[in-house]
């Protein structure tokens, strides 16, 4: 029995290392694309990528029958789908407005925002040391905030990235509740509830569809970096809880950073390394705390 739990202890570590890292393609595509579709659309075609796609493999393999959702479950989905929409916008108002690997990386607050959530609201413990690397988290992201050499102008793109995580935080305490019934159904929900949702919004804005090309590019990427990601991510929160997955999901903005760097060829200013060096040591104590635990 030990040595099972292990092995789903083992698949779950590797289904949240998956789910970050297919997560972390999404912020530097999404600005190579960014002239070419506007911003809620681009998120809301990112959603539906991610649950029609999901809808499609449910043609391959059926449902869970014994894990569907019931009626207990719709008040957390409908949580679940309204914070989904309000973090999808602001992320992609913030991808368009600051730099690839700066956004990237504010997606460590993520991180903090989910366990302050699992504490404050879902009861969930924290340790001294995932206390501190909260504190250490939120100043990294102060210092990314604010742009220019010395200057106290914020960045209104990181603003945005900050608000998106704060959704994403609360929606991943939400989702943990969901996480014992079938993990595609849940994403199925989230993509295409989500992605109708913002879409929506989109068209009452006046944006307009891009061209087919571009469609079905955007919903491509979304289907990976959201839905398959959502996918393991859900899988690993069944077994480790919504704290630890987020301690190994929050290294997806570092393989961000590094894909942004290289796709992108951006070069940050020394902010940006500051807190980048306080962002991997706040990271290597949670990774540390979610070991001992």
């Amino acid at each position: 029995m030990k040595k099972l739990i292990q092995h789903k202890n083992l698949y779950a570590f590797m289904s949240a290392l998956a789910s970050a890292m297919l997560f972390a393609l999404c912020v530097p595509f999404a600005k190579l694309i960014e002239n070419n579709i506007p911003s809620v659309m681009m998120g809301a075609l990112l959603y539906l990528g991610a649950g029609f796609g999901l809808l499609v493999t449910a043609i391959f393999k059926h449902f869970n029958s014994g894990l569907s959702l019931t009626k207990k479950e719709i008040p957390y989905s409908i949580c679940m789908v309204i914070l989904d929409i309000g973090a999808i916008i602001f992320l992609m108002f913030g991808i368009s407005k600051t730099t690839g690997a700066n956004a990237s990386l504010l997606g460590n607050f993520e991180l903090a925002a989910t366990m302050m959530f699992a504490f404050l609201i879902f009861k969930e413990s924290i340790s001294k040391k995932l206390f501190f690397a909260i504190i250490l988290i939120t100043l990294a992201s102060i210092i990314l905030v604010f742009e220019g050499n010395g200057s106290f102008i914020f960045n209104i793109g990181s603003i945005f990235v900050l608000l998106s995580c704060i959704c994403w935080g609360l929606e991943n305490n939400f989702t943990r509740l969901l996480s014992i019934k079938d993990t595609r159904q849940i994403t199925i929900i989230k993509g295409v509830f989500s992605g109708l949702g913002g879409l929506i919004i989109a068209l009452i804005m006046g944006e307009v569809f891009p061209s087919i090309k571009w469609m079905l590019l955007t919903m491509l990427l979304g289907f990976f970096s959201y839905g398959i990601s959502v996918c393991f991510y859900i899988y690993a929160q069944r077994y480790l809880g919504a704290s630890k997955t987020g301690a190994i999901y929050s290294l997806a903005p570092y393989f961000g950073v590094v894909f942004s760097l290289i796709i992108l060829n951006e070069k940050p200013l020394l902010r940006f390394y500051t807190a980048l060096i306080i962002m991997i040591i706040a990271t290597l104590l949670v990774i540390r705390d979610t070991k001992n635990s």
